[in-house]
């Protein structure tokens, strides 16, 4: 499996950091390629075997997600188990860690195996470039959400 890694410092206790990542279906809020993230019938709302869809903003790509580890303000591991994009499998680690109590740090961590056979490690070196961009740019938007409140897509009025 191929793997990258990206770390972020956010100026927030951890507690508010978990609770951002821990409202498994509000991902949406803070994510800027995806548009909305809504439970599957019959997940729970968070830990061990809840279920989500994460559908893109392009209107044409999603994910299906569910977490496999899940340690409270430690660590969310999310299988990404049906998805119309190159991958045969992707795991998704998130590990938390308190450095004071005004900052925290989140390590994501995705380890992948592409579709397509041998084309599909030709295109691995490309593929880990774009998931390096993009999951750095979800953590400083997640940063952003959790020290200012700005959010990507706010939740619709009821």
């Amino acid at each position: 499996m191929a793997e990258v890694v990206v770390t972020q410092l956010v100026n927030a206790p951890l507690a508010d950091l978990w609770r951002s990542w821990d409202s498994y279906d509000e991902i949406y809020r803070f994510n800027p390629v995806i548009n909305q993230s809504p439970l599957l019938p019959e997940s729970a709302p968070t830990g061990l075997g809840a279920e989500r869809i994460c559908r893109h903003v392009d209107g044409k790509t999603y994910l299906k997600e569910r977490i496999i580890g899940y340690q409270p303000r430690e660590h969310i591991v999310v299988e990404i188990f049906d998805a119309n994009l190159p991958l045969k499998k992707a795991i998704v680690t998130l590990d938390f860690v308190s450095l004071s109590d005004a900052q925290s740090r989140v390590t994501m961590r995705i380890s992948f195996t592409p579709k397509f056979g041998p084309l599909g490690w030709l295109m691995t070196p490309i593929m880990k470039t774009q998931f390096r961009k993009g999951l750095s740019e979800l953590l400083l938007a997640n940063a952003n959400f959790v020290e200012k409140g700005v959010e990507t897509h706010p939740k619709l009025a009821a």
